[in-house]
């Protein structure tokens, strides 16, 4: 799927842009731009997609999505109010050495990610929002800064920068629309023939181009919104398991268990036992889930 090029305007006597997004709904746009981007959420919940990664967000999630990385943030239907901390800068902002020096190795290091969910504390949460209140130069050094911070932290990395694809925009069109009914219907019993007549082509047609276009059959498209809508409730909510999958699409308890474990590698009961322990850090972990964490070799420590 081609994504569209989306211009950033940067404020007349700057250098980089730094804006509160504020929506009813985040609706799905495929998108890239040649600036790193820093997306805070500071209200709403949805399904962010970058480059070939599905996952869900919710406030304090904080992604680097690196230069022509497309990307799209989709909110969950039936909420009210998204909103969003965005700064957007080129790379060579500041001159085209700047981030090959040895004192922003780090930074450079982050930067290369390409994509990455990186950690969001209080601290890192006001830096972003106080930068609007600063002077031009102050806030600029703010901002290196706080890249610094980040640099220093942990991030975890949501996409490889080796991914692209390159599509005509009226197959943009078709693909941004055929994305949009099935996030709209992530919940429902999705027919193959009515997302055909959403894409004006055969359901033969749409799953090889969509296929193609995504590196995916659509039914597993479908399941990583789903778990990604499930871990959602799973961390947010209280829910039965069974009222999870439920609300999730699942009238079958042992699909959902097993759909589950293909995407998240482990069960729903497990991923939240793991999000239980992660919130107690003096409780020593051997479950699936934090195992996963801890080897996960997209993960980088400094």
């Amino acid at each position: 799927m081609r994504a569209s090029y989306e211009p950033v305007a940067v404020p007349p006597a700057a250098s980089w842009q730094h804006r509160v997004l504020r929506e009813t709904s985040f609706d799905f746009f495929w998108h890239f731009h040649p600036e790193v981007e820093l997306t805070l959420i500071t209200r709403g919940s949805g399904t962010r997609i970058v480059g070939e990664r599905i996952e869900s967000y919710r406030p304090g999630d904080l992604a680097l999505i690196g230069p022509h990385v497309p990307h799209a943030f989709v909110s969950t239907p039936g909420t009210a109010g998204q909103e969003a901390i965005l700064v957007q800068f080129r790379r060579d902002f500041l001159g085209a050495e700047l981030f090959a020096a040895p004192e922003f190795a780090g930074v450079a290091d982050l930067l290369d990610a390409s994509a990455a969910l990186v950690e969001a504390t209080p601290e890192v949460a006001g830096r972003l929002a106080g930068l609007a209140a600063l002077a031009p130069a102050a806030r600029t050094v703010a901002l290196l800064d706080l890249l610094s911070v980040l640099a220093d932290g942990p991030v975890r990395t949501l996409t490889d920068p080796g991914a692209r694809h390159q599509w005509t925009p009226a197959a943009r069109q078709r693909m941004e629309a055929v994305c949009a009914y099935l996030q709209a219907n992530v919940v429902t019993d999705i027919r193959l023939d009515s997302v055909a007549q959403v894409a004006h082509l055969t359901p033969v047609a749409l799953s090889r181009f969509f296929r193609r276009a995504m590196g995916r059959t659509m039914t597993a498209y479908v399941t990583e919104l789903r778990v990604a809508a499930a871990c959602q409730l799973l961390r947010d909510t209280d829910l039965a398991i069974s009222e999870v999958a439920t609300r999730c699409g699942y009238g079958n308890l042992s699909n959902f268990n097993r759909r589950f474990r293909s995407v998240a590698g482990c069960s729903p009961r497990e991923y939240r036992r793991a999000l239980a322990d992660a919130s107690q850090p003096n409780r020593s972990t051997g479950n699936a889930v934090s195992s996963l964490v801890e080897d996960d070799p997209t993960v980088l420590r400094q």
